[in-house]
């Protein structure tokens, strides 16, 4: 079994509201906008980070990580990107990669489509593709969101379990609105 913890849209902000959720975790999963190596860096000693980059990522981010992953943990196929949208309205792009790389193809019963972008959390399930769609919504203080975000669940020969929503009060900041 593997605990993971997903976040998205950090925007360069980390802090300890973000990282007393990271205890006990074998895993994290960022789903882009990172926005410096520093959150990189500080996540890492928590435990093994995968992530890809997003749209506001510089180019060290963008060459440390992938625009799509898709990759198996605990039997379970994960397809994770950054702009990928939601059941009945994925991205073009999202799409077409995920068609690319045999992803709705997998043989795996359970499967995960991960992203962000839209700093809005969304779990949904997509019956034409038969997949879980996950989006942590947003970690950060940039963006209108009121509420930061995260999830939290195990994985576990094949399935998903114990997913849990974080909710982390946004201080507001008249610096960053």
């Amino acid at each position: 079994m593997k605990k993971i913890l997903l976040l998205s849209d950090t925007h360069a902000h980390f802090d300890d509201s973000i990282e007393r959720h990271l205890e006990g975790c074998d895993e994290i999963w960022h789903a882009g906008d990172i926005g410096s190596m520093s959150v990189v860096n500080r996540l890492s000693q928590f435990a093994a980070l995968r992530a890809v980059h997003g749209n506001i990522d510089d180019m060290v981010l963008r060459h440390e990580f992938p625009k799509f992953q898709v990759f198996q943990c605990e039997g379970v196929a994960v397809f994770m990107t950054h702009i990928g949208g939601f059941p009945g309205k994925y991205s073009s792009d999202a799409y077409q990669q995920m068609v690319a790389s045999g992803f709705l193809q997998r043989p795996e019963k359970v499967k995960l489509f991960v992203c962000g972008h839209s700093h809005i959390l969304r779990v949904m399930y997509d019956k034409h593709f038969g997949f879980l769609t996950l989006n942590p919504g947003a970690a950060g203080l940039q963006g209108f969101h009121q509420v930061r975000t995260l999830l939290r669940f195990s994985l576990s020969e094949g399935s998903i379990s114990d997913l849990d929503v974080i909710n982390i009060p946004r201080v507001f900041n008249p610096e960053n609105p």
